[in-house]
């Protein structure tokens, strides 16, 4: 089965980018539940920092198996790059919805804490934010930074392919169960099948860590259509060994220089660069700015964060390598 997003004018213009902390958190819950693939390392560390942690309610929000998610528990954000309390406050504001919501989320039995959320949805979204914090302090913040670097390397990744070959290019690759058919996206759904469209509101592309293996979407008012995918490289995201440098390389840069490039597969923070060339974060930015300087690697400021790209010059050298 598929559901159909139709596309006007309209809503190409206002398709737009954002991360969103919050749904990693709700999505990671499901993975802690059910840890299998990529993301089972992670589950693994985070078990023990959970110890005395009360996610109860949060934890019966979330059911595995998940057919469905409850869109109060993480709404789309406004903003292309919230921090967590910005989104805990759009989500504290959906008090509105928790009632329907929940009247039609009949897949899953009620639990004594869901009881009491739909008795006082404001007190009972007021624990649930306290909850998220305080798991979120203990099982995602750690890894925030990492998590963080992938997920503003596949809006930079994006947001070239848009430049340069417009919607159609950016969505080809998006993922195995998103195509783009003419004016529709069609995306593989288990439950639903049907023609949304999106009436000009444009679509939320939000890539996700802790979606993997899934895509998740959001298709009835009143949020903003929303897609959420696995963004470029998960499959190293927990990974931790350097990268050898191309001896041919190495000889002209220098092997920290050309183990950095090698490294910039997918866009970077200088943190995790270093960490992943056994580096200092003072000594990676000083390579980092040599080798910009020399048109091999380009900085975008994101937020608080810049991530680090290899030009074309670099991707021909590095190809070149590959060759020979």
């Amino acid at each position: 089965m598929s559901v159909e997003l139709t596309f006007t004018a309209q809503d190409v213009a206002g398709t737009r980018f954002a991360i969103s902390p919050l749904w990693e958190v709700v999505a990671s819950v499901r993975v802690l539940k059910e840890p299998v693939g990529l993301n089972r390392p992670w589950a693994e560390q985070v078990r023990g920092r959970l110890a005395g942690v009360d996610w109860r309610l949060l934890s019966d929000l979330v059911p595995v198996p998940t057919i469905s998610l409850l869109c109060f528990l993480a709404p789309p954000p406004a903003t292309s790059l919230p921090d967590l309390e910005l989104e805990l406050a759009g989500m504290l504001a959906t008090e509105g919805n928790v009632r329907a919501e929940l009247d039609a989320w009949k897949d899953h039995p009620r639990t004594r804490r869901m009881d009491a959320l739909y008795a006082d949805p404001a007190a009972g979204l007021a624990r649930l934010a306290d909850e998220i914090r305080a798991y979120w302090q203990a099982a995602i913040e750690p890894y925030w930074p990492r998590v963080r670097s992938l997920l503003e390397g596949d809006l930079l990744y994006r947001a070239r392919l848009l430049a340069e070959g417009g919607v159609r290019a950016m969505l080809a690759d998006l993922d195995d169960k998103v195509t783009w058919q003419g004016e529709r996206l069609s995306l593989e759904h288990r439950l639903c099948r049907g023609v949304r469209p999106l009436d000009g509101r444009g679509l939320l592309l939000v890539p996700s860590v802790f979606t993997w293996p899934r895509i998740f979407s959001i298709t009835v008012p009143p949020f903003q259509p929303t897609l959420r995918y696995a963004p470029r490289g998960i499959g190293t995201l927990w990974e931790r060994s350097t990268v050898d440098a191309p001896q041919a390389l190495a000889a002209v840069l220098g092997r920290t220089r050309a183990r950095l490039l090698a490294a910039l597969d997918q866009p970077a923070s200088t943190r995790d660069l270093a960490l992943r060339a056994g580096l200092s974060e003072p000594g990676a930015n000083q390579h980092l700015t040599a080798l910009r300087k020399a048109g091999l690697c380009s900085a975008h400021r994101t937020g608080r964060y810049v991530l680090y790209a290899r030009t074309a010059v670099a991707e021909a050298l590095l190809a070149g390598h590959s060759h020979t």
